[in-house]
This record gives structure tokens, sequence and C-alpha cells, in this order.
């Protein structure tokens, strides 16, 4: 198990090639998806996300509708008042928090998130290998970049080239 965040992003950036052709394979070919939620719920409960908050750092954080008002009512604000202080709109992803080039998640303090009980479903979902909306293989797409990043998707891409036999079958070299 790797969970240097140096090597993470080594191995991560070097492998990207290598996971993406990971995704197409796992398109084209039949394997049992509740097999690999469950070698990725074994690697979520070996890694300590809060000695890492890597995710905080790199990822931005879509916000929900019903992410809102549980935020507001959390940090004591009026809904505009915290839409005005917390939260940004982005081209491409529409409502998200905002962000530090510094630090990441406005609200990561250290390497704790200070919103945990009220944090938005996009952040009790994440590395979304286990939970999201969709199946594991629709949600493939995102894992290639946080491979990156966290260390649970990287190790979990790694298990999931064994159980899926990707080097066997794609003729990919280890």
């Amino acid at each position: 198990m790797i969970t240097d965040l140096v090597e993470i992003r080594r191995l991560g950036e070097k492998k990207r090639g290598e996971n993406e052709k990971l995704r197409q394979h796992m398109k084209r070919h039949e394997f049992v998806e509740r097999r690999l939620r469950r070698i990725a719920e074994d690697i979520e409960d070996e890694i300590d996300c809060t000695v890492c908050a890597n995710c905080c750092r790199h990822a931005t954080v879509k916000l929900q509708e019903r992410d809102v008002d549980p935020l507001a009512r959390h940090l004591r604000l009026s809904r505009s008042k915290f839409l005005a202080q917390y939260a940004e709109q982005s081209e491409e992803e529409g409502l998200i928090l905002k962000r530090t080039p510094e630090h990441g998640c406005v609200f990561l303090d250290g390497n704790l998130c200070s919103v945990y009980e009220a944090r938005p479903a996009t952040c009790v979902g994440f590395p979304h290998l286990v939970r999201g909306a969709g199946s594991l293989q629709s949600r493939m797409w995102q894992m290639v970049d946080r491979a990156c990043y966290c260390p649970i998707v990287y190790n979990a891409l790694e298990a999931f080239k064994v159980e899926v036999r990707f080097f066997e079958k794609s003729g990919a070299k280890r």
C-alpha cells in the first residue's frame, strides 16, 4: 500500500495512460462490481484521510442545492451570506465552494474539515469508488486524475488491475 503523497503524484502521473486503458478495459470486459467495491472499501478502511486531506487541497467541491442550507445553518449564516462568503460560480462545474491556491478548500483547517458535520454530499462520498451516482464503471473517468492525488484511488486502481486481470487480458505491460 502506497501512501506517500509525492510517490502517489509521481506514480499516478506515470500511470495515467495505463489507468485510461484500465477504464476502457473495464468497459469492454465483464467484472463483478460488488467485488471491486469491496476491494475499495478495504483500502478505504486502511487509509486515514485526516492524515492526507489531499482531496481538499486538489479537488473542487461542487455544491448541490441540498448542501447549501445545512452548511449555512452550521455556520449560523443566512443562505445568501453563506453563498456570498463561501461559494462561487464555476463556468465548468456550476456552484462550488471557494478555494485558495495555498490551502485548497476554504473549510480545510490543517488536515481537518471545519464543517465536517455539515460537509457537502460530494465530500461525504469521496473518492466515489464505493459510493456514488451510477455504476463504478460510469465513475471511472474521474479516477484517472484522482489517482494522482488520492492514495485510496491510486491503490484501488492498482488492485482493480489485478482483479480484472488487466495485464493478462489487455496485453498491457506491468
